[in-house]
């Protein structure tokens, strides 16, 4: 597996480039601002062919160089329907807009339990609203890895006094992440990554975060 991260943006929001070391046959991970040109260079460096993009979920430091990776690879974009609207209209969401982004029409809808193939790689889409409506995490079981979003973070977890959020289904969402392998690498959409098991309030996240 071919898995590297890059921050940018306002937020320092984590873009990340997935790809199957066999095949070449990759993802990008969510589109902060400023990390598309970059990214798309690294991927040409490696000889990685852009086969999706995919979305954690759709608030604007994660959408901001959609657009240009879509014309620039021509790749569908993939993101879960209740956040979908905000893809064709950022800023529909009810967050403020920084600067202004262009919107992309999404090619794919997430659900729950879809599996995602990148040549010899397989993803699991786990629906886990709680930040976001339409939020998801990737789990690739065989790599012992999850792309979390904003769903987890390092010690913390996404913001919950945001328009769509619902910290009751925050918590559900994190008790399905606490069942993953304690061995599990976390890849946050910010800082630093985390393990399955290093975060063991997971099934406590209400008493720690409920307020």
């Amino acid at each position: 597996m071919i898995l590297e991260i890059f921050s940018g943006g306002p937020a320092a929001t984590n873009c990340v480039l997935l790809a199957c070391e066999n095949s070449l046959k990759g993802a990008i991970v969510d589109a902060p601002a400023g990390v598309g040109e970059t990214v798309l260079k690294r991927a040409n460096e490696l000889g990685v062919s852009i086969e999706m993009l995919l979305l954690t979920h759709t608030h604007w430091d994660h959408i901001a160089d959609l657009a240009l990776l879509k014309k620039e690879t021509q790749a569908p974009v993939y993101v879960h329907p209740l956040d979908a609207e905000n893809v064709v209209n950022p800023g529909s969401d009810g967050l403020p807009l920084m600067f202004a982004i262009e919107g992309v029409e999404p090619d794919h809808f997430f659900d729950e339990g879809d599996e995602l193939k990148l040549g010899d790689l397989s993803m699991k889409v786990i629906h886990t609203p709680g930040h976001s409506p339409g939020g998801i995490c990737l789990y690739l079981p065989q790599e012992e890895a999850l792309i979390a979003g904003d769903t987890l973070f390092q010690g913390s977890i996404g913001r919950l006094d945001l328009p769509g959020s619902e910290a009751e289904k925050m918590w559900t969402s994190l008790e399905k992440l606490a069942e993953l392998p304690s061995a599990t690498r976390v890849i946050p959409g910010h800082g630093d990554e985390t393990t399955i098991g290093d975060e063991r309030w997971l099934k406590d996240a209400k008493k720690y975060f409920g307020g």
